[in-house]
C-alpha cells in the first residue's frame, strides 16, 4: 500500500531526517529538496533508497555514518544504497530490477537481492523499498555524485604498501592496521585505502585507530561495493584513492584488497601493470601454510614483490614454523609489523625483493 501524501516535501523532509542513514550512505549530501522516486524506476548500483523494515534476520544492527551499530526495528525506515555483494562466508546478492522487496546484506547498508548464503548466516534481513532518493530536478541521487576525483600529483610517489589474502578473514586488516601503527610509530605520516569491499566502517574505523592520519575506501570513490564493477572502474577507484592520499602529503600509504587472489575483481586488479606500478610490495595475509605458500606462488608468477607472510596463521607459533618451512619469505605476526623497527624491515626486505628475479624474466 503506498503512503498517503508520499511525495509531499515536508513529509518526505521528515521521514528522511528520522530515518537510519547507514554507513555507505554516507559521502551523500540529502538537502531539503529531496524527493522520493517511486514510478517507473530501476535501481542501479550506487543509488539511495528509503526502506522499511521488515523482518529481522542476521543484520540486527545497521552501521550509521559516524560508525554507530544502531538496533533495528520492524517497521524502522533506513536510507541505504543498492549495491552487489560477494562474501563467501556470508552471502551473495545482487541488486534487484524494481523497488521490489529485498534484503540487507551487509550492516553497512547495502540494499540487494539474495543469491546465496554460508551454511553459518541466518537469512538476511527482509526491507521493503519505500522509493529512490533523488534531487529536486527529479534525478535519482547517487553515490557517484559525490565521488572523490583521481588527482595529478607532483613530486616522488610515498612508500605505498598493498596488503592482500587468501581470502575473507585471513587478517588482512588486521595485518593493515598493525602496520600502520609500526609506520606512525616510527614517525612516518601514513595514509591508508581499502581498495575493494562491501561498504562498512569497520576496517576503516580500525585502521584510524592505528594512527592513520586519513583512511579512504572505494565509498568515497562513488561506489558501495566492487563486486560486478569493471576491471576499468576499479583500477580507477586504486588511482583515485592513492592520488588523494598522496595529496595529503604522507610518507607512506598502505592499501588493503579485498577477498581472495581468485575473486575476479581483487585477482584483475592485482594482474594490472598499472596497480603493479604504483606499490613498492606487498605483504600477503593467509589463514595456513599451504594458502600462504600457493598465494605467494601466485603472486610471483604475476610479478608482484611479496615482502611478508602474516595474517591469521600468525596467531599460532606451529603455524608458523609450518610456513617457514614452506616460503622463503618472513613470515611476521601483527606484534612484529605494530613496532617502529617495521620501518627498517621494509627497507631490507625490498632490498631484497630487488635481488629475486620475476617468475616472467
Amino acid at each position: 500500500m503506498r503512503d498517503t501524501n508520499l511525495n509531499s516535501q515536508q513529509v518526505v523532509n521528515k521521514r528522511i531526517s528520522e530515518a537510519k542513514v547507514a554507513y555507505a550512505a554516507r559521502p551523500a549530501y540529502l538537502g531539503k529538496g529531496t524527493r522520493l522516486l517511486v514510478d517507473k524506476v530501476t535501481p542501479n548500483v550506487g543509488d539511495l533508497v528509503l526502506a522499511r523494515v521488515r523482518k529481522i534476520g542476521q543484520h540486527k544492527k545497521i552501521e550509521l555514518t559516524n560508525g554507530r551499530r544502531a538496533r533495528m526495528f520492524v517497521g524502522d525506515e533506513i536510507v541505504v544504497v543498492y549495491g552487489n555483494r560477494y562474501a563467501p562466508d556470508q552471502f551473495e546478492a545482487v541488486i534487484p530490477d524494481t523497488l521490489a522487496v529485498c534484503h540487507l546484506v551487509a550492516a553497512g547498508g547495502i540494499a540487494s537481492k539474495l543469491l546465496c548464503k554460508h551454511d553459518s548466516m541466518q537469512d538476511p534481513t527482509v526491507i521493503t523499498p519505500i522509493g529512490l532518493l533523488g534531487n529536486d530536478q527529479g534525478k535519482s541521487i547517487n553515490l557517484s555524485d559525490f565521488a572523490l576525483k583521481r588527482i595529478n600529483c607532483n613530486g616522488g610517489r610515498p612508500l605505498t604498501i598493498v596488503v592482500a589474502g587468501t581470502s575473507m578473514n585471513a587478517g588482512k586488516t588486521t595485518t593493515a592496521a598493525s602496520l600502520i601503527k609500526g609506520l606512525t610509530a616510527f614517525g612516518m605520516k601514513t595514509g591508508a585505502a581499502k581498495i575493494s569491499g562491501t561498504g562498512a566502517g569497520g576496517d576503516i574505523w580500525f585502521m584510524k585507530d592505528s594512527g592513520a592520519k586519513v583512511v579512504l575506501d572505494f565509498v568515497d570513490a562513488g561506489f558501495p561495493s566492487t563486486y560486478r564493477l569493471s576491471f576499468n572502474q576499479v583500477e580507477e577507484i586504486a588511482g583515485i584513492l592513492t592520488s588523494q592520499l598522496h595529496s595529503f602529503g604522507v610518507d607512506a600509504i598502505v592499501l588493503e584488497v579485498a577477498d581472495g587472489l581468485y575473486q575476479e575483481e581483487t585477482a584483475n586488479l592485482l594482474k594490472s601493470k598499472n596497480f603493479r606500478k604504483s606499490m613498492d610490495g606487498m605483504i600477503f595475509a593467509a589463514k595456513e601454510a599451504m594458502g600462504g605458500k600457493a598465494g605467494v606462488e601466485w603472486l610471483r608468477q604475476h610479478d608482484i614483490p611479496v615482502l611478508a607472510l602474516s595474517g591469521a596463521l600468525t596467531g599460532s607459533p606451529l603455524a608458523i614454523r609450518e610456513a617457514m618451512e614452506v616460503v622463503d619469505i618472513p613470515v611476521v605476526t601483527s606484534e612484529t609489523l605494530s613496532r617502529p623497527t617495521v620501518a627498517e624491515q621494509l627497507n631490507c626486505w625490498l632490498l631484497n625483493q630487488k635481488t629475486v628475479q620475476p617468475a616472467s624474466a
